[in-house]
């Protein structure tokens, strides 16, 4: 087998995060629910902006969060998202090229994509997403052997939401699988998984996913299974590769019949979980890509999310070395 140009190459949404903190009441007071994930439309979108006042504008998108970080880790990528041509779609592509990142697709008139966070004083965020051109990737638009030249696709369930870009991710597994690359699949959220739960059990069932990403909660989503035990035994029957997080409890992973779990990696107080997922995903993808134990790359997923959580926001400052953070804190055992 030829050897693939890219170490992983994700299909997600093209996002601009505007976050800010606030309290509960500022919440409440906007008719949100705490703590979820919601798309919202563009109009609202732009009202909503508008009363969190004061907001840090950073690149963002779920799958676009775990490459930055790849990328602070040297692997080789490229990322497939739509953006508009506008201000925040420029400020998107440049963040991308900057970091390393191939970027194929040229902007659209649809405006960029945006996802609002409010973050509240425990670190908990509230998530409202107007998805923009995100919702306009087709099939068409890229050349879906991008997904043959990678050693792991990497697609997140964010996509299902319209059928241009969930046609556009079917074509890509397609293609991985057939060419022999590795897929891998984020539940993205429970509000995800509850929307789109017959297409997620169908890919599983197909055996389209080499690879699942799941929480505790999207699990049971998934499962329909409350009991967290009765939820993985349910899914790693279904995937080769389940990996699940636990919160403070922790990650496990189960592959073939084997199952392997690993504690938490705190850095200190919680300030903001937005992006802990998206951290642990590329921990542990830059660790499958290297042909690490499965044991050191949910390590390297735990490492990461420790330390996102820690800060405000989905990614590092520009001078931090994650790779070096990574592996001093697994030296330590």
């Amino acid at each position: 087998m030829i050897p693939p140009r890219y170490d992983v190459v994700a299909i997600g949404n093209a996002l601009v995060d505007v976050l800010c903190h606030k309290d509960d009441q500022f919440i409440l007071a906007q008719g949100l629910q705490r703590g979820l994930m919601q798309p919202i439309d563009p109009d609202r979108a732009v009202i909503l902006h508008e009363a969190m006042g004061l907001c840090e504008e950073v690149c963002g998108g779920s799958a676009a969060n775990t490459m930055a970080a790849l990328a602070r880790l040297g692997l080789r990528l490229a990322f497939v998202g739509q953006v508009g041509h506008d201000r925040l779609g420029l400020l998107f592509a440049g963040d991308m090229t900057a970091s390393g990142i191939d970027f194929p697709l040229p902007p659209i008139e649809t405006p960029t994509g945006r996802c609002l966070i409010i973050v509240s004083p425990d670190g908990h965020r509230t998530m409202n997403t107007a998805i923009g051109a995100s919702e306009y990737l087709p099939a068409a638009a890229f050349d879906a052997g991008i997904a043959a030249d990678s050693a792991i696709l990497y697609v997140e369930g964010y996509m299902w939401r319209t059928e241009e870009p969930r046609a556009a991710c079917r074509a890509a597994l397609d293609m991985a699988r057939r060419h022999g690359r590795r897929t891998a699949f984020t539940l993205s959220s429970e509000f995800c998984v509850r929307e789109h739960h017959d297409d997620f059990v169908e890919l599983l069932d197909q055996r389209s996913i080499d690879i699942l990403f799941a929480n505790e909660g999207e699990l049971a989503e998934l499962s329909g299974r409350s009991d967290f035990e009765a939820g993985v035994a349910w899914a790693a029957a279904r995937v080769p590769l389940l990996i699940a997080t636990c919160g403070a409890d922790g990650a496990i992973a189960v592959e073939g019949g084997r199952r392997v779990a690993v504690p938490a990696e705190p850095f200190g107080r919680i300030v903001d979980t937005t992006g802990a997922g998206d951290l642990f995903a590329a921990g542990v993808l830059a660790g499958l890509a290297r042909g690490r134990d499965i044991e050191t790359c949910l390590r390297m997923g735990s490492i990461a999310a420790g330390r996102i959580i820690a800060q405000m926001g989905p990614r590092l400052p520009t001078d931090e070395d994650l790779g070096g953070l990574i592996e001093g804190r697994l030296d330590q055992r």
